[in-house]
């Protein structure tokens, strides 16, 4: 799963409600990839086990597109200073 592996080292907002929010994004999605790498190695997996992964593996894509979104939106807006 190392090809989608996300860090809260990579998350560097400027705004703290957004950090606080990827960051929880982003671990939860590295609780999704440890879930569907315990499945992955399982030598014989049931039909309930085999569902289970393909439904974590879309959740985890979906959470995925949201950090990735959240990023994006944080690059656009200009950053803000309280005075």
């Amino acid at each position: 799963m190392a090809d989608a592996q996300l860090r809260l080292d990579d998350v560097k907002p400027e705004g703290l409600r957004t950090g606080d929010e990827l960051q929880k994004l982003v671990a939860e999605h590295h609780e999704l990839d440890e879930r569907i790498h315990r499945l992955a190695t399982l030598s014989y997996r049931t039909d309930h086990q085999q569902f289970e992964e393909a439904q974590l593996k879309k959740l985890k894509l979906s959470l995925k597109d949201r950090i990735e979104s959240l990023l994006r939106s944080n690059r656009r807006a200009p950053a803000t200073s309280e005075s």
